[in-house]
């Protein structure tokens, strides 16, 4: 895994936005299209309006989430909500090449297959994203892979449903389909990840985050989360 430790979380994102929209430009020439994944908090979304800055071929970019919670359409815990404000109102990515978890579902497992089969009509079968933007909690989860949760052993399905964490049940890509990703994007800020840091660096299987592949992977992190 690389490595990069940027001075502060502006430069974060902008290095973030930077990666992104570098392989943004190098997918849509090999292949037609670009198809990404991203996590939920405060410094993805400042990368994503960064990425409005950059040079990236939009009208053939597709954006999934990587997790979502289990609450109604425009409640703010909804990641959806921030991930469209963040794209739609600086970018011009068109708004049906955002894809949201259907997680107003009833049936929450029939609605993780439906994303399933979503992401495999945009990214193939088995779907390969370009891009897999991931975060990590200070407990040392990344997506919503938590300690504990039975998510964690599900190796027959790209998307599936954890139990309740932190108050919601979520809905979650599963360590195959992030595994698969041609390259895993982290972004790390933050000094209440300075224990989980090097625990994600060593791959330390005891936490989440060190079960994810490291071998096209890149990590980005700020001072503070660093320990620096």
């Amino acid at each position: 895994m690389n490595v990069e430790i940027l001075p502060d979380v502006d430069s974060l994102a902008r290095r973030g936005a930077a990666v992104i929209a570098a392989d943004a430009r190098a997918a849509v020439a090999a292949r037609g299209r670009f198809v990404m994944a991203v996590s939920g908090g405060k410094s993805p979304w400042m990368m994503l309006a960064d990425l409005a800055n950059e040079n990236v071929p939009w009208a053939n970019v597709h954006v999934f989430q990587i997790d979502e919670r289990i609450a109604p359409a425009g409640d703010p815990d909804r990641n959806y909500v921030h991930l469209r404000a963040s794209l739609l109102e600086h970018a011009p990515i068109p708004p049906d090449q955002i894809y949201a978890m259907p997680v107003e579902s009833p049936d929450s497992d029939a609605a993780a297959q439906q994303y399933a089969h979503t992401l495999e009509g945009i990214a193939g079968k088995p779907p390969v994203l370009d891009l897999a933007h991931l975060g990590l909690g200070p407990d040392g989860h990344t997506a919503s892979l938590i300690p504990g949760d039975p998510v964690l052993n599900v190796m027959d399905r790209d998307v599936a449903i954890t139990g309740v964490y932190q108050g919601r049940r979520r809905m979650t890509l599963t360590y195959p389909v992030i595994n698969r990703a041609r390259r895993i994007l982290w972004l790390v800020s933050g000094p209440d990840k300075v224990s989980a840091f090097p625990k994600l660096r060593a791959a330390d299987p005891s936490v989440p985050a060190g079960r994810i592949s490291q071998t096209q992977a890149l990590l980005l992190a700020d001072r503070e989360a660093a320990g620096q």
